[in-house]
């Protein structure tokens, strides 16, 4: 009697709760990248299971190191970790410098942030995020850029 009612509470919770296993993987982030190039323009949302999607193309995987390397970007934008000054939270946007080629703008749960390839006092986890978001797309979504 015990093994009928264990499978429908299983079921029941991945139905209902995401947290159970069920519903759509959670973002890790999305990237709106722009910039004064051709193929610059580019929106890749980064899932938490292991799932890229570029523009309009389907769900693609990403490696198991991009994977690990688009959590990290995700803990330090959302300042999860003591020591991170959590730019997602204060909405960071810092200005292009001179000669600014490529701007990105981050959606994370905490918030939003924007900078160019150029701007100034840029934290570490910016340029990580222009890594991921360039390797992704010429990688697993096939892009020139």
């Amino acid at each position: 009697m015990r093994r009928p009612l264990a499978a429908c509470a299983a079921a029941l919770c991945a139905a209902l709760s995401p947290g159970c296993g069920g519903g759509p993987p959670g973002d890790l982030f999305v990237v709106q990248r722009s910039g004064s190039i051709p193929g610059a323009s580019l929106r890749l949302r980064v899932t938490d299971d292991g799932g890229a999607y570029c523009n309009s193309i389907g769900r693609r995987e990403i490696t198991s190191q991009q994977l690990l390397d688009a959590r990290e970007i995700r803990r330090e934008l959302n300042g999860e970790k003591p020591e991170d000054v959590a730019p997602a939270d204060r909405g960071l946007r810092l200005a292009p410098g001179p000669g600014s080629v490529l701007s990105y703008r981050v959606r994370s749960e905490d918030g939003t942030v924007a900078f160019s390839d150029t701007s100034r006092g840029q934290p570490p986890v910016f340029f990580r995020i222009a890594k991921l978001t360039r390797d992704v797309a010429r990688g697993s979504c096939g892009l020139a850029r």
